[in-house]
């Protein structure tokens, strides 16, 4: 049974995410504020922590930075915090996903599945050496990609861009991320680079770029790989 960490500060709140949760078979541990959540953190490492960012003690922030440390588990973000830079924030202070308030509880469940997922499947062994999907072929050791058993022409920069999504698959990778690990901190803030070079992976690998099936665009946040 996961056993998932609610940090929540709104009573309401919580007693509705515990009882969805229980429904659904995860065990679940509450923090009212960031000091309780790092003591249970610590006395019991979760299999998933949902964050809020508004906690009266402690910055949220700073809280995720604190249980990231050199822990694995999945970080969801809950906040009433709209802007992209504070989702950008997040992401890059080690959150996994970043969910907005109010939100559907269905949504939140299917993200929070898919997180325990992602956990469980890195447990067997790293990233593998080929990656495979219905349309194409990434040989990371050879940094070879093929199409329909075709090879596929990718430049310097578009092969780290796609190196780094599908070494992370299912996370959302920031796109200050992206921009300072393939262009460098003189870039961090030019995200039409990005677009630009996304744009030609999907022409390159998806079937229709326009819909993308692999290389997924979070407005405002990042970009995800869904194998």
């Amino acid at each position: 049974m996961p056993r998932v960490l609610v940090v929540e500060d709104d009573p309401q709140l919580v007693r509705a995410l515990r009882i969805n949760l229980q429904a659904r078979r995860f065990e679940v541990e509450e923090a009212p504020d960031g000091g309780t959540a790092l003591r249970l953190a610590a006395a019991r490492t979760p299999d998933v922590v949902l964050l809020d960012l508004g906690l009266p003690d402690i910055d949220g922030i700073d809280v995720l930075k604190e249980i990231r440390g050199g822990n694995r588990m999945p970080i969801l973000v809950l906040s009433a915090r709209h802007t992209s830079e504070e989702k950008v924030r997040a992401l890059d202070a080690g959150a996994d996903d970043y969910v907005t308030k109010p939100f559907s509880m269905d949504e939140l469940l299917a993200r929070l599945r898919a997180a325990v997922r992602r956990q469980e499947a890195p447990a067997q062994g790293t990233v593998p050496a080929t990656v495979r999907t219905a349309d194409f072929t990434i040989d990371l050791t050879a940094r070879k990609v093929a199409r329909a058993g075709r090879p596929v022409r990718l430049t310097p920069t578009e092969w780290h861009l796609l190196e780094i999504l599908v070494t992370h698959p299912g996370h959302l990778v920031s796109q200050r991320k992206l921009l300072l690990e393939v262009w460098g901190p003189a870039y961090r803030n030019n995200a039409n680079y990005l677009r630009v070079y996304m744009a030609q992976l999907r022409r390159k690998l998806e079937s229709d770029p326009s819909h993308p099936r692999y290389l997924i665009t979070a407005p405002g946040m990042g970009y995800r790989f869904e194998p």
